[in-house]
């Protein structure tokens, strides 16, 4: 951890750009991995850096480095809601399997 970190970082990202569902190629020429898996992708890293916040928040809390100790709690419910929505996504996705799977051909 680096103790010259001066606040916490706070930025929302969306789950998804919607131009990612016009078409099947990315920005950089390569082909997509389909628009599921950039959405869970994208959920993922998005769980993966509100908890590295929330991490670094709570060290700073905790060597009082932080000045306002609010920053820990919302970067903590930032890290508790990309939680809930990585699981309903998988919930929704699991879901939408299994009606797949109950239609007979």
């Amino acid at each position: 951890m680096s103790t010259e970190f001066t606040g916490i970082q706070s930025t929302i990202r969306p789950i998804s750009d919607l131009s990612a569902l016009s078409g099947t190629q990315k920005a950089d020429g390569g082909e997509t991995g389909g628009v599921f898996a950039d959405i869970f992708q994208t959920a993922i890293d998005n769980v993966r850096s509100t908890d590295k916040e929330m991490v670094e928040a709570q060290y700073l809390l905790a060597t009082g480095q932080l000045d306002n100790p609010a920053e820990a709690t919302i970067a903590a419910t930032k890290a508790t809601a990309a939680v809930e929505l990585l699981i309903q996504l998988r919930n929704k996705a699991l879901d939408a399997y299994g009606e797949l799977n109950r239609i007979s051909l």
